[in-house]
Parts: structure tokens; sequence; C-alpha cells
């Protein structure tokens, strides 16, 4: 029996992921208030299982913030039903929620006369600490449209193929900011780069010229060599403390050429050695 508490940030993408869960099959509730949690896991969950198999449920701010500060009893009550429970936490940069509320021109739910929208998203992520402290995956939606949000979902909940750790090597541009979801970060500008290369300015670390022009550098051979002793070194650990998910960010100036080279080199190398590996390139899209 498999269930998703799905919360962050309003404006994160939280509805989106709810509504791509529900066509993965997951029977999904939002805003369920978390006073009836438990009672909703007894009384529902655990005398219907054929129907709840596979449920989600969406968490945020519209609860009462003092029974927010109670999630993890409520999280360890659940595991403790034998129901495999894992918490999806959902934020972005709060420049990037200000100008998503601009354009939808929504209403945030904590707004009031007296509390403006910059400060209702102080008050909205001081009250979902909580469940952003016991969150299994983080996910930064800053730079994230909607079909990548849906596939990004897809692969890290083992929609196209379960395994024990999942590995995400994502590339991205400093220029853009650090993704708030990675676990490690590698900072690739101090390698040669491409992009003063006129022929190859206008490709990307995905095709073969830049390819070439990266692979035969000792420089670049090196820092690979580190980052995958590093993560070999280190992903069992990580494993067996029961961590499901793993992200390592990779960037370069513009998340062009040398971060996408490495994403994608470090993702074909761990793939013979750990099944649920996965590749994004932030910038790319």
């Amino acid at each position: 029996m498999k269930l998703l508490i799905v919360s962050g940030l309003s404006g994160a993408g939280k509805s989106i992921a709810l509504d791509t869960l529900e066509d993965c099959g997951y029977y999904c509730i939002d805003n369920l208030p978390i006073t009836l949690l438990e009672d909703f896991i007894n009384e529902v969950m655990l005398k219907d299982v054929n129907t709840y198999n596979k449920t989600a449920i969406g968490i945020d701010a519209r609860n009462k913030s003092e029974k927010l500060g109670e999630f993890a009893d409520h999280l360890e009550f659940i595991r403790s039903k034998g129901v495999d429970c894992e918490v999806i936490y959902m934020e972005a940069e709060e420049s990037i929620i200000l100008k998503r509320y601009s354009e939808t021109r929504r209403r945030h739910p904590l707004t009031t006369t007296d509390t403006p929208l910059r400060e209702a998203l102080e008050v909205e992520r001081e009250m979902l600490r909580p469940l952003a402290a016991c969150a299994d995956i983080v996910i930064d939606t800053s730079y994230t449209h909607y079909h990548q949000l849906r596939e990004t979902l897809k692969d890290r909940l083992g929609e196209k193929g379960k395994a024990l750790l999942s590995i995400l090597f994502l590339s991205f541009g400093f220029k853009y900011g650090i993704p708030l979801d990675a676990d490690f970060v590698f900072d690739a500008r101090s390698l040669p780069n491409p992009y003063w290369a006129p022929e190859l300015r206008g490709l990307t670390g995905k095709d073969e010229l830049v390819i070439e022009f990266l692979q035969n550098n000792t420089t670049v051979k090196d820092f690979l060599h580190d980052i995958s002793y590093f993560i070999g070194r280190w992903a069992p650990h990580f494993e067996s403390d029961n961590r499901s998910y793993l992200t390592i960010a990779i960037g370069c100036t513009g998340g062009q050429h040398r971060s996408v080279y490495l994403a994608e080199a470090l993702s074909k190398y761990f793939q013979c050695i750990i099944p649920n590996v996965i590749v994004r390139h932030r910038e790319l899209n």
C-alpha cells in the first residue's frame, strides 16, 4: 500500500503534481485537514485496500499552523501501520512565485487586507517547515515548466522502473540560480569553455563536436573522474540510510555545454551500476 503526501508552497506546482499522480493511477485528495489524516488511514485506506492501494494526499498551509507542527507524529503513526508513505515537497524561488501570481492573478490562500503576498509567502514557508523537514523528495520548480515537472515526478516515483536508490543528474547554469532541491552541487566553471570556440557556441553538451572538445581535455577527465569516485564512494551510504532519492547538480555558466556534457557522461557511467538513473538539463528547455 502506497501513500504519497504532497505539500509545498502555493504556486510551486502542487496541483500539477496531484494531477500527474492521478494520471498514474493514484487516488488523489487535495487539502485534507491534517487532523483527519490518521482517521483516513484507519477508517478508509486500511479497510479498502483495493481502492486506496495507491493514494496521494495534498496538505498545505490552509491547515492550522499548530496542527502542521505535529506532522512528524502523524507520519510516524502512518508508517507504524505498515503503509509505505513518502513526502513530496514542492518549492520555488520567491521571485518566481510572485511572478506566477502576478501573471495568473490568483489569490494566495494566506493573503488578507493586512497581509500582502510577499509576507504571506514568508508565513507559509514557516508554517510548512515541519513538512519540508520530513520530505523524501524536494522538487524545485523555479525553472521547470509543466511537462518537465510531470516527467520528473514520473521518473522519481518509479513509474518508469522502481529501484532502491534513484539518482538524478541535473545540469544547470549558475547565471540562472542554483537548484534548491540539489543534494550536491558541483561547479564546472573552471573547465575549458566551448562557448569561446565560435564553431561550438551554438551547440550543446549533447552534440558530438562539443563532446569531442571536452572528453579529450585532461582537466575535464580529472573532474569527471573525481565526481564519479565521490558518488560511487558515498551513494551506497545514502542507500543504507534508507535514502531513496539523490540529486546531483552540475553547473556551468549558462548550462549549455560543460554541465550538460558532464551530466550525460555521469548518467551513462552510473546506469551500469545503479538501475534507476535520470538525467535532466534545466536550461536546454
